[in-house]
């Protein structure tokens, strides 16, 4: 069932169209990410649902009335507000029940002697029980303790950002709501609480539409995705994973169907041009044909990096750490810290928000100066810093003048030369869009421009402080590829576990007291070692008793299973001689798009085919090795 239908949404932001006419609906249940570049119109397309934005034309129509709680990635508070009052305010019966209630417990133990309080909280527990609110209050308390919520009675203001926003979070996924609306939820989210939200999702009653640079969250939360682009919306069955295959094939699609117009095209070029005789209606007919070819828009490409800046030479010697110790106030915030930083290197900093990964960052960059140790920078270093607060650009100039003020050209590893027009291409700022001005760009587009002013000034040693906060999954992508062929160092601080996957080849990890590990390896086995770590020494662990060996009988092939083994691997190589088969077909089948098309439904075919019976041989074998022991 429907719980919102959204039909014909047209809406405009100066000259640029933001939403072209869209229709969608969200069913019960489903879980769906907003995806496309920034200044797409994400964060306007949640709001115009949740009904704090309005359009120019279209309506949305919600079935019964649904319950629609939103959370912005700004989210605004009351200066006077507490905590309690922000988490659980709202007119639900429920809400208002376990509002009354806390702030009663909590009053009570600050008078435990007070009649009146204890007449208060009696009432409040009654209402409890009418309501059998009970359970929903154990679901928020449990929401609160994994969010670190613990300080009702503080005011919201003199929280941090991290802490407003877990409060923000919380009252989010507190209130009873037929549709959670979520824009970028993960952001300034230290990887425990993010793996606990990702789990509270994939179970929550409600449907969701969410926002979210994370990849690894789009793809365990999902299980439908909506691509904005170019104020039309995509959409595709599946989690992240299945839409970066399904939209690879509409891609393609898109990219065989415009050259089937081109050959046209010049097909109808070179008749008109040959002045060939014919009816006239014929002919103006061919030449209005001709005319709408021309119009029509091939598709967009997406920037693509292919090559490697770096002109500038950096030498064996880039950053030493030597005993840096820093503190503020009474807090200690590095301690006895070294660190010798090569050609090459790759290197992830993680941990809890607050522990100062930015400050190590600065410290390494020559911007602060330790209170004790020293820090050395090599001569042949040249520092691109990207950091969260980025510099303040002068909105009246425009996108193309900005970043040729930093350079009109960049020279590639191997001599090429690229210009400051071909960067933005690559950067998703198509041609047309480079003589805007800033003070017309989204918060996103800034950030992505301002990545881009940074590398254009040729670093050979990459500063990243938390790069994936305000950047699309498409800009992180390029930024991604980007990296991988950057000949320099990089240094990065990020929460974002897929991009330091792709990223990072060794960490710098913040524990306690200042103190910072070394862990080569990638941000995901780092986790898994985490994980591995804490279950070893949690009580459950050691109060196990150590169960006795059984002995195992042995297994055996039953008749069928014999059969199937005898011929699996002949089965297995006629599967692998489909598809080379079947790729042969596919190369030559030139622009038969319709032939192209059923051969790749079978080729997909083929490969699980495939896919299964290479399990299937591995489970045989693995039974087949138990009965040889």
């Amino acid at each position: 069932m429907s719980i919102i239908k959204a039909e014909g949404l047209y809406k405009t932001y100066g000259e640029k169209t933001i939403f072209d006419h869209l229709s969608f609906h969200i069913e019960e249940k489903e879980r769906i990410g907003l995806i496309g570049a920034n200044g797409s119109g994400k964060s306007t397309l949640l709001k115009v649902i949740a009904g704090f934005d309005s359009t120019e034309q279209g309506e949305i129509n919600k079935a019964g009335q649904p319950s629609i709680e939103y959370l912005g990635q700004e989210p605004v508070f009351d200066e006077n507000e507490t905590v309690l009052a922000y988490i659980f305010s709202g007119n639900h019966p429920i809400i208002a029940a376990m509002r009354e209630y806390e702030a009663a417990v909590q009053m009570i133990t600050e008078h435990p002697d007070d009649s009146k309080i204890q007449d208060r909280l009696f009432s409040a527990q009654e209402k409890m029980d009418q309501l059998d609110a009970w359970d929903a209050n154990t679901a928020a308390k449990t929401i609160l303790t994994k969010l670190g919520i613990t300080e009702f009675s503080r005011k919201v203001t003199m929280l941090s950002g991290g802490q407003k926003k877990r409060v923000a979070i919380a009252r989010a996924l507190i209130q009873p709501a037929d549709l959670l609306l979520l824009d970028e939820p993960t952001n300034h989210l230290d990887h425990e609480t993010i793996e606990w939200l990702e789990m509270y999702l994939s179970n929550y009653s409600g449907s969701i539409l969410l926002v979210t640079h994370d990849r690894y969250f789009l793809n365990r939360v999902t299980n439908r995705i909506y691509e904005l682009e170019r104020g039309q919306l995509y959409t595709y069955k599946g989690n992240y994973e299945v839409f970066l295959e399904k939209r690879a094939e509409r891609e393609q699609v898109a990219v065989q169907s415009e050259a089937k117009r081109q050959n046209l095209l010049r097909r109808e070029l070179a008749w008109l041009r040959r002045g060939a005789k014919a009816r006239s209606t014929k002919q103006k007919a061919r030449i209005q044909r001709v005319e709408d070819l021309q119009e029509q828009n091939g598709p967009v490409t997406t920037g693509a990096v292919d090559f490697a800046i770096g002109s500038n030479r950096l030498g064996n010697q880039v950053i030493e750490a030597e005993d840096i110790s820093l503190s503020f106030g009474s807090k200690t915030i590095i301690s006895d810290f070294q660190e010798l930083v090569i050609p090459g290197d790759r290197i992830g900093i993680i941990g809890p928000n607050g522990t100062g990964k930015t400050t190590l960052l600065n410290l390494l960059a020559g911007r602060l100066v330790p209170d004790e140790g020293s820090i050395t920078i090599g001569q042949t270093v040249k520092i691109g810093y990207y950091t969260q607060d980025h510099e303040e650009m002068n909105e009246s100039l425009r996108i193309i003048d900005y970043v040729k003020d930093t350079a009109e050209i960049v020279k590639t590893s191997d001599g090429q030369v690229i210009t400051a027009e071909q960067m933005l291409e690559r950067f998703l700022f198509p041609r047309s869009t480079q003589r805007t001005f800033i003070h017309k760009l989204s918060g996103g587009e800034r950030r992505r421009l301002y990545l881009l002013n940074v590398l254009m000034g040729e670093p050979n040693v990459l500063f990243l402080d938390e790069p994936t906060n305000d950047l699309d999954t498409e800009t992180l992508s390029i930024l991604e590829d980007y990296l991988e062929q950057f000949p320099g160092v990089v240094i990065t601080v990020s929460h974002d576990r897929y991009f330091l996957d792709r990223v990072a080849e060794r960490l710098l990890v913040f524990e306690e007291e200042g103190t910072i590990k070394n862990f080569f390896g990638s941000y995901s086995e780092w986790l898994e070692k985490s994980r591995e770590e804490k279950k070893s020494i949690s009580p459950e662990a050691k109060a196990q008793p150590k169960q006795p060996e059984r002995k195992k009988q042995k297994k055996k092939l039953s008749y069928n299973e014999q059969i199937e083994w005898d011929g699996i691997e002949d089965k297995i190589a006629e599967l692998e001689s489909k598809l080379e088969e079947i790729g042969r077909e596919i190369a030559g089948a030139g622009s038969d798009y319709d032939k192209i098309q059923t051969l790749m439904n079978e080729q997909r075919a083929v490969e699980t085919s495939l896919e299964e019976a290479m399990d299937r041989w591995t489970e045989l074998s693995l039974k087949i090795e138990e009965m040889n022991q």
